[in-house]
Order: C-alpha cells, then sequence, then structure tokens
C-alpha cells in the first residue's frame, strides 16, 4: 500500500458524473494506492502513519505537529495510478495495482480506520473508480510518501 501524502492550505473533489463534490480546509490529501497482496495490517499501518505524521508547523515554524494535533481534516482519494510501471515502453503497466473487488474493502477500511484516528466529521473522499477533478493546494510544498512494509 502506498500513500503520497500532500499537506495542503485546502483540497477538494468533484465528480461531474455523479454530481459529488467534497472539500476541506487545512490538513492533508492523502492519495491512495493498493497493491496486490495488500492486507488488514498494511491499512492499519499506512492510514495510523499518516495521521501520526509530524508536519505541520509548530508556534517556532518547525514541523512538530501532526493533523490530529492541529484539528485539521483528510482528504482521502483512491489513486490505483501510484502502481503504474513505465519500465517497458511510454505506456505504464497496472498489474502491480490491486483490482477493483479486491481494493475497494480495503479502500473503505482505510476510510475507517483514517475517521478513527481524526474524527468523521475531518474526513472526506471521492468516490472509488470515478474520473474526478482533484483540486490540491499543496502548503510547503510537503509531500511524504508512506509505504507499508510489505514491497
Amino acid at each position: 500500500m502506498k500513500a503520497v501524502v500532500q499537506r495542503v492550505s485546502e483540497g477538494g473533489v468533484d465528480i461531474k458524473s455523479e454530481n459529488y463534490s467534497a472539500s476541506i480546509g487545512k490538513g492533508m490529501v492523502i492519495l491512495l494506492g493498493i497493491k496486490v497482496g495488500d492486507k488488514a495490517g498494511d491499512i492499519t499501518f499506512v492510514a495510523d502513519k499518516c495521521c501520526g505524521l509530524r508536519i505541520f508547523e509548530d508556534d517556532y515554524g518547525k514541523m512538530n505537529l501532526s493533523i490530529k494535533d492541529i484539528d485539521g481534516e483528510a482528504l482521502i482519494i483512491s489513486q490505483f495510478t501510484l502502481y503504474g510501471d513505465p519500465g517497458k515502453g511510454n505506456r505504464p503497466s497496472f498489474i502491480e495495482a490491486a483490482k477493483p473487488e479486491d481494493a475497494i474493502p480495503l479502500y473503505e477500511k482505510f476510510v475507517a480506520r483514517v475517521k478513527e484516528n481524526l474524527g468523521e466529521s475531518k474526513v472526506k473522499t471521492g468516490i472509488f473508480g470515478a474520473m474526478m477533478s482533484v483540486k490540491i493546494i499543496n502548503d510547503g510544498p510537503v509531500t511524504i510518501i508512506v509505504e507499508s512494509k510489505q514491497n
């Protein structure tokens, strides 16, 4: 499992085909890729690590605070393309990305775990598998990659 975490001043998602939108203020956008073979332990590790990352500035300008410390929000977007392998040719191969029937339950459990960490009202999502317009106003910029240990 791989999460690209971006510290943001704001973020949002629009899905025109579903008449759906969600937005957050200060916090993080988590782009989540689920790999073939990922398990429940990967969810716990990556979700807890994302919520515990000390990437927000304290009163002294040091990155010492977590999203929990600042009462921030999270926007979680499924992104199978994180497991795109461009090694051969110019078209990436996505064979390492989990199939939807395997990935959807893990994605939903990941979202639930982040909600356990931050609170239900602090977490927004896109819609798994939908074509989305994602707005990310990166603050810093700060971008961290969190991966489960099974790689």
